[in-house]
């Protein structure tokens, strides 16, 4: 399927690794010119690379090495892209942990990287994008807004936040063909996964292989996901056929939702 996103430009924030940049990925391989976005220079450069050798139909690679939940990270990426008419917005998760040990800084953080954020970077673009008549914003959230897990307490809260906000103004952009719609991501395989794994099997005193494979058979597909499929599910998002889709909640988990709705 030809999803007629080529020759649009996307920025994918925290896309040199997990499933950031599997959402990359997948956008370059339909033609899409992509801004990517990490902390660590050499890691972006070294995805920069895998990205630019599946971009199809002249599409280009850009990096931009910075901490997009700073302010001087945002306007970095803005000013290499100021008129994306794509924008993935992503952020590394809180840690996990007991929340009798977090402290309102603690809740501030997660908040200004998980909720502030995405939202700051939708009020600078999405006004471009509805004048233009062709927008796609996709969130990277999680799984625990609809199924709240106990240790990731923080990421629970900030992301049902930005939920509740994108719930409302998703409704007011989408006649202009602008959609604004959140990816929930169940157990894949990426760092965010491993860290949680290292943290349980800590706490349990167990072995790490232990727990990833009790983790990947207690899912029903028996497996846990890869960011190559999450990617294929973004850019449908972000195609030209997805403009009747927003303010919905895609959960992408294997079945691990064990609810109707």
């Amino acid at each position: 399927m030809d999803l007629h996103i080529a020759g649009r430009t996307a920025i994918v924030c925290a896309s040199s690794r997990g499933l950031g940049r599997g959402c990359a990925l997948a956008l370059a391989e339909e033609g899409v010119h992509v801004v990517l976005n990490g902390r660590d220079p050499e890691t972006l450069e070294r995805t920069a690379a895998d990205v630019a050798k599946v971009a199809t139909q002249g599409a280009t690679v850009k990096m931009v090495a910075a901490d997009v939940t700073t302010p001087e990270g945002q306007t970095a990426l803005l000013e290499t892209c100021p008129d994306p008419d794509i924008l993935v917005n992503n952020a590394g998760g809180p840690p996990p942990g007991d929340f009798r040990d977090w402290t309102r800084k603690d809740w501030t953080a997660a908040c200004a990287a998980n909720m502030f954020t995405p939202i700051e970077l939708i009020k600078a673009t999405v006004d471009g994008m509805t004048a233009r008549r062709f927008g796609r914003i996709v969130n990277i959230t999680s799984s625990a807004v609809k199924a709240p897990i106990d240790i990731l307490g923080l990421s629970n809260g900030a992301r049902s936040g930005l939920t509740g906000f994108v719930a409302g103004i998703a409704r007011k952009t989408v006649a202009y063909n602008v959609t604004i719609n959140n990816l929930l991501p169940g157990p894949f395989d990426t760092d965010r996964l491993r860290g949680t794994i290292e943290f349980e099997a800590e706490k349990r005193k167990t072995d790490v292989d232990v727990v990833a494979a009790e983790r990947a058979g207690s899912n029903p597909s028996g497996r846990f996901g890869t960011p190559e499929e999450f990617g294929a599910a973004c850019a449908f998002l972000c195609s030209a056929h997805a403009g009747y889709i927003t303010g919905q909640n895609l959960l992408l988990d294997g079945g691990g939702y064990p609810g109707t709705f």
